[in-house]
C-alpha cells in the first residue's frame, strides 16, 4: 500500500539506501548534499500528505507484458499494424510510410517485426506471417538499396554513403538518410547546436561510428547546463501546434520509430509500459483523468486546453509575488490543504469557493497535490519509465534529443498541461535572486511530484533510491531549462512527413481504385479536391505567390517572391490595408499558413524565408487567418 512506500529519511541525503557511499559520477550532475536534501524533504511531506489523504486510490496495475506483446503494440502504435495479423495484404498505405523511413528507423521496424513473427509462429497463430524480408522487398528490389534485410541495417550505416534510402532521390527533403550522409565535419560544428535537419538516430550511429563518439562519451556529468540553441533554419522552425491533426498523426507514429531506433542505437533499452484500466472518477477536481476535466471544463469555457482548476492555482499563486522565498519548497499547513482540497470539490464549479483565504504556500502544495493525485502521470503510464531512463543516455545532446521525441509522444492534453507547468517553474525560477529557488532546486522539489507516481506501488522506489532521485531531478532540470526547444517538431520529421504526403499523392493519382486502402492516409476528399482546384493559379507569373486574407479587407495579394521576404512581411503587409468595415486585427492575432501541397496544413513562422518555402512546397496555397485555439 502506499503508506508503506517512502520510508527514507535525511542520511539519504549522503547515503543511498543500502549504506554505501555515493559515487557522484555517472549520468547524474554532482549534486550537493544540501539540494538532494530538498528532494527528500519534499518526499516526507508527499508521505505526510497521503497519511492524512481520506480516500485510499486504487493502486494501478502495470501489466508484465507476454512475449512479443511489446513488439505488436509497438507496431500498433507506430501505425504498422497491417504488417501482420488480418489486415496484413492492406500494406500500401504502409508501403507508402516505410518508404520514406532512415535506415535505422527500418531497423528497429525490423527488429520489431522479427520478433513479432516469431512469437506467432511458435503460438501458430493463424495470421498471415510476414517475413521481414519481403515487408522491405519493394523498395529494395526496385531501388537497389542497401539493406537486405537479411542483416541488421545499423552494422552498415557507416557504408555505402552515397546510396539512396528508401526512395528516389529529392533534392528537395533531407532526411538525414544516406542520400544525404555528410562527413561529420560539416555538420554544425558547435556542441551546443542542436542539428533537426538529420535524423538523431543517424547522428548517433555517424558518432558512434568515429573517434568522436569516444571522446564525447560521459557528456552528461558536467555539472553546467549547455547553451543548446537551433541553427536558424529558412524554411522555417515548425512548433507543436503549427501542423494540422492528420499530419501531427504521422509525427506521432514517425517520433516513436525515431526514439526507438535512437534508444537501439546507444544500446539502452525502450520500453513502453502497459497499464490495466482501473475504475476513476467521473466528475470532482482531484484524482480525476485529465482528459475528464479537460472535457467537463470545455463545456464552461469553450476551446479551453489545460483543466480550469490548474490555471486558477497557478494563477492564485503568481497573484501573491513571486518573491516569496522558498516558494514550492515550503510546504502548506498539512490539514488545511486537506480541507481546501475538500472544498474546491464541492464549491470550485459553483463559484463560490473563496480564493481571498487561499495563502500561497497552501495553493502551492494543492497544485503540487493536483499532479500527484491524477489517477495516470502526467507524463503518462506508457512514458514515465523512458522519461526516467533518459538519465542514462550517454551524451547531454543525445538526452535533449529523447526528451524532444518524448513530449511529441505525449497526449496533447498531457502535453499542454505539463508545457504550462514548465512555463511557470521558469517564472518561478525567474525570481531566483529573491525567492532562492534556483534550477536546481525548482527540479528537486518537483521531480518527485511528476516521477514517484502512487500508482505503481513501490516498484519505482526500488531501484537505488539515490540513482533514482538525483536522475529524475536532472531529467525536470532539462525539461525546465530546455522547454523550448522540447517544443520543435524536429525537422527531418517534417521532411518526412512532407514525403510521405507526396509519395500518396503520387499513388492516389496512378490507380483512384486506391482511394479505399489511402482513406487512412490524412488526405481527405475535401483537401484533395481543393489542391486539384490549384491550378486557377496558372495565370499567376513565376515567382510570384497568390496569398488569400479571407478575414481582412484586402482579401487577396499576388506577392512576388524575393530572396529577404519572409512570412512576417507578407503578414504586415495585408495589415496596413486596412479598410474601415471590416474588424482589425491585430499583428499576434494573424498568421499566414502554409496549405496542401505536401503537407496538410502548417502556420508560419514570422522568420520563414518564403522563396525557400516555395521551393520546398510548390503546390501549397497561402492564406493568411487567425491560429486555431
Amino acid at each position: 500500500r502506499r503508506s508503506g512506500q517512502y520510508t527514507m529519511n535525511h542520511d539519504h541525503s549522503k547515503k543511498t539506501p543500502d549504506g554505501a557511499s555515493i559515487d557522484r559520477s555517472g549520468s547524474q550532475d554532482s549534486l550537493d548534499a544540501l539540494s538532494m536534501d530538498d528532494y527528500w524533504k519534499e518526499l516526507e511531506n508527499i508521505h505526510e500528505t497521503r497519511g492524512n489523504n481520506h480516500e485510499e486510490q486504487v493502486a494501478l496495475v502495470v501489466k508484465e507484458p507476454d512475449e512479443g506483446e511489446l513488439e505488436e503494440e509497438w507496431l500498433k502504435e507506430a501505425g504498422l499494424s497491417n504488417l501482420f495479423g488480418e489486415s496484413s495484404g492492406d500494406s500500401l498505405e504502409s508501403e507508402v510510410f516505410l518508404s520514406t523511413l532512415t535506415r535505422t528507423q527500418k531497423a528497429a521496424v525490423e527488429k520489431r517485426v522479427e520478433t513479432v513473427t516469431q512469437t506467432m509462429r511458435k503460438k501458430n497463430k493463424q495470421h498471415h506471417i510476414p517475413d521481414v524480408r519481403d515487408i522491405f522487398r519493394l523498395q529494395n528490389d526496385s531501388k537497389e538499396n542497401v539493406c537486405d534485410g537479411s542483416e541488421p541495417s545499423t552494422v552498415r550505416t557507416s557504408e555505402n554513403k552515397n546510396e539512396t534510402q528508401g526512395g528516389t532521390r529529392d533534392p528537395k527533403f533531407s532526411l538525414g538518410m544516406d542520400d544525404q550522409k555528410r562527413p561529420l565535419e560539416d555538420t554544425p560544428s558547435s556542441d551546443t547546436d542542436i542539428n533537426l535537419e538529420i535524423s538523431f538516430a543517424e547522428q548517433a550511429a555517424n558518432l558512434k561510428d568515429s573517434s568522436v563518439g569516444k571522446m564525447y562519451k560521459g557528456g552528461g556529468t558536467d555539472t553546467l547546463l549547455p547553451n543548446f540553441r537551433l541553427p536558424k533554419d529558412k524554411t522555417g522552425t515548425t512548433k507543436i501546434g503549427d501542423l494540422a491533426p492528420q499530419d501531427m498523426k504521422k509525427v506521432y507514429s514517425l517520433a516513436l520509430i525515431e526514439l526507438t531506433a535512437l534508444y537501439d542505437i546507444l544500446g539502452t533499452e525502450f520500453k513502453q509500459q502497459k497499464a490495466v484500466k482501473i475504475k476513476t472518477k467521473d466528475s470532482g477536481l482531484f484524482g480525476v483523468p485529465l482528459s475528464v476535466l479537460l472535457e467537463q471544463d470545455q463545456k464552461k469555457v469553450p476551446g479551453t486546453k489545460i483543466p480550469l482548476i490548474f490555471q486558477k492555482l497557478i494563477a492564485q499563486i503568481e497573484e501573491g509575488t513571486l518573491e516569496t522565498e522558498g516558494l514550492l519548497r515550503i510546504p502548506g499547513v498539512a490539514t488545511r490543504v486537506k480541507s481546501l482540497c475538500q472544498e474546491l470539490e464541492a464549491k470550485f464549479y459553483e463559484g463560490t469557493f473563496n480564493w481571498e483565504n487561499v495563502k500561497q504556500h497552501d495553493a502551492a502544495s494543492l497544485l503540487k497535490l493536483f499532479i500527484r493525485e491524477l489517477p495516470q502521470p502526467l507524463l503518462t503510464v506508457e512514458y514515465l519509465k523512458a522519461f526516467q531512463d533518459v538519465q542514462n543516455l550517454p551524451t547531454k545532446k543525445q538526452q535533449l534529443q529523447a526528451l524532444n521525441l518524448l513530449v511529441l509522444l505525449l497526449p496533447e492534453v498531457n502535453r499542454d498541461t505539463l508545457k504550462v507547468l514548465l512555463e511557470f517553474l521558469q517564472r518561478v525560477i525567474d525570481h531566483r535572486d529573491k525567492n532562492k529557488m534556483t534550477l536546481k532546486n525548482v527540479a528537486m522539489v518537483m521531480a518527485p511530484n511528476l516521477f514517484t507516481f502512487h500508482g505503481f506501488g513501490s516498484k519505482t522506489i526500488e531501484q537505488s533510491e539515490f540513482v533514482m532521485a538525483a536522475g529524475t531531478a536532472n531529467v525536470m532540470r532539462f525539461m525546465i531549462q530546455y522547454q523550448k526547444l522540447l517544443w520543435t517538431i524536429p525537422k527531418f520529421i517534417v521532411n518526412q512527413v512532407r514525403k510521405q504526403n507526396t509519395e500518396s499523392q503520387k499513388k492516389e493519382k496512378k490507380d483512384r481504385a486506391m482511394k479505399k486502402l489511402l482513406k487512412k492516409m490524412a488526405y481527405d476528399r475535401e483537401k484533395h479536391e481543393k489542391q486539384e482546384r490549384t491550378p486557377n493559379d496558372a495565370d499567376v507569373p513565376q515567382g510570384v505567390i497568390r496569398v488569400q486574407a479571407p478575414h481582412l479587407s484586402k482579401v487577396s495579394m499576388a506577392i512576388q517572391l524575393t530572396e529577404e521576404l519572409k512570412a512576417g512581411d507578407i503578414v504586415a503587409r495585408f495589415l496596413s490595408q486596412k479598410s474601415g468595415n471590416v474588424q482589425t486585427l491585430e499583428k499576434e492575432e494573424v498568421f499566414l499558413y502554409e496549405i496542401g501541397g505536401n503537407i496538410g496544413e502548417r502556420c508560419l513562422d514570422d522568420d520563414t524565408y518564403m522563396k525557400d518555402l516555395y521551393q520546398l512546397n510548390p503546390n501549397a496555397e497561402w492564406v493568411i487567418k487567425p491560429k486555431q485555439s
